[in-house]
């Protein structure tokens, strides 16, 4: 449980710290420091990520809190005054979009231990990637940089940014992230994030998000993967292995005819195969059952580079890929407790949308970690603890104070 102690400004500084955005302004020349009456970007990024955290109160009302928090450690002279609306947007426009996207970069490390529950198998920490839209300002220049959902009378009311993420399925915290517009489709910004995946991770995703091109990218990461397979998915069997499963050999699509055939033919012999051309993989089949009991359960077809059953049993390969709904627990968590329902972004700029959503993933990490760091001490499951709960203590607390307040002085 997360009781109100627990929620000090020095928790939520460890996610978010100082250096972190110093390096990212010096990075994109954003200025360092405050002159001719402008907001410190320092001062700014943290501004933005107050705005995330309290999306009902006005620029101003936010301002207050944090220029409160930011005078008792020193960060804010007295004769500053509380930025405008007007100047808040201004100083927003100055740090630009990239800034608070290496702040998110730069600070979204892998939040499990080998302590927390539910967030490994065996050896290696389950991930999984999915993807969700964020409503936007229905303003000219958004409606042209992002687009909307839909056309004619079916047009979405808003225009929509797609966002696709990895995320740290035992702690709901999100890892990295690709924005666009709606019309860049989920594999075209999954492809951007499987480069950045790691040896010691198991990423899951669901049967949208394979093709030949995008299991050939992420696997050659050395992360280990589990997807579901799409129904119209050819798998030939190369062996049938002993606890049921089988392995398969995924073919670049690009080859076909009689030279598929030779390849398959080498698999099923054992001769070495080019992994320029073919995948070999594990198959797991297993079947759910319907919620009514009327005997329509659906098949589940997983694939997996994990091809040894000693290495992953099949039952624990099918537990892991459940696993993958956590991410949906994190996209609530964004969307409905964090932003709100139904409710759209504030910003009115393509620039200030991208801004906006890194210091939205960037807030919803911190109160990930902080709730991670709760359920080991308690050895529960991060699972157990409620975030609408935690989101509530953080925003009670934090009232006439900064959310994410320096951790450097000057």
């Amino acid at each position: 449980m997360v009781t109100p102690d627990q929620v000090s400004l020095g928790v939520l500084v460890s996610s978010v710290p100082r250096d972190v955005i110093d390096t990212a302004v010096a990075a994109h020349g954003a200025g360092a420091k405050r002159s001719g009456g402008k907001l410190p970007p320092h001062v700014v990024a943290y501004l933005t990520m107050a705005l995330c955290l309290f999306p009902d109160d006005d620029y101003e009302e936010v301002a207050t809190r944090v220029t409160g928090a930011l005078s008792r450690i020193g960060c804010w002279d007295a004769s500053w005054q509380v930025p405008t609306a007007s100047g808040i947007t201004q100083a927003r426009k100055r740090l630009g979009p990239r800034v608070m996207a290496d702040v998110f970069e730069g600070v979204a490390q892998a939040v499990a231990t080998a302590d927390t529950r539910g967030a490994w198998l065996r050896r290696w920490r389950v991930l999984a990637i999915d993807g969700f839209d964020a409503d936007l300002e229905d303003t000219e220049d958004n409606a042209e940089a992002f687009g909307y959902a839909g056309s004619g009378d079916n047009r979405s009311a808003y225009p929509k940014a797609r966002v696709v993420a990895l995320a740290e399925c035992g702690t709901h915290a999100f890892l990295a992230a690709e924005v666009d517009a709606y019309a860049v489709g989920e594999k075209t910004l999954a492809n951007r994030l499987y480069p950045r995946l790691l040896p010691d991770e198991l990423l899951t995703a669901d049967r949208n998000f394979y093709s030949w091109h995008a299991w050939d990218l992420a696997s050659r990461t050395g992360a280990a993967l589990l997807w579901r397979a799409p129904t119209q998915l050819g798998l030939p069997v190369v062996r049938v292995l002993h606890d049921g499963t089988y392995t398969t050999v995924l073919v670049n699509p690009k080859i076909r005819g009689r030279r598929r055939e030779r390849i398959l033919a080498a698999a099923r012999a054992g001769d070495d195969l080019d992994p320029q051309e073919t995948h070999l993989a594990r198959v797991v089949e297993y079947d759910v059952p319907d919620r009514d009991g009327n005997g329509t359960g659906e098949l589940i077809v997983l694939l997996s580079t994990i091809t040894d059953p000693a290495a992953a049993g099949a039952d624990e390969l099918a537990a892991s890929y459940h696993q993958r709904w956590e991410e949906e627990t994190a996209n609530d968590q964004l969307k409905t407790h964090l932003r709100g329902p139904g409710r759209v972004l504030r910003s009115r700029l393509p620039d200030l949308v991208r801004q906006e959503i890194c210091a939205w993933l960037a807030v919803h990490y911190a109160i990930a970690v902080l709730i991670a760091r709760a359920a080991e001490s308690a050895d529960l499951d991060p699972d157990r603890i409620s975030f609408t709960r935690v989101l509530r203590i953080v925003r009670r607390t934090a009232t006439g104070t900064a959310a994410f307040p320096p951790s450097g002085l000057g």
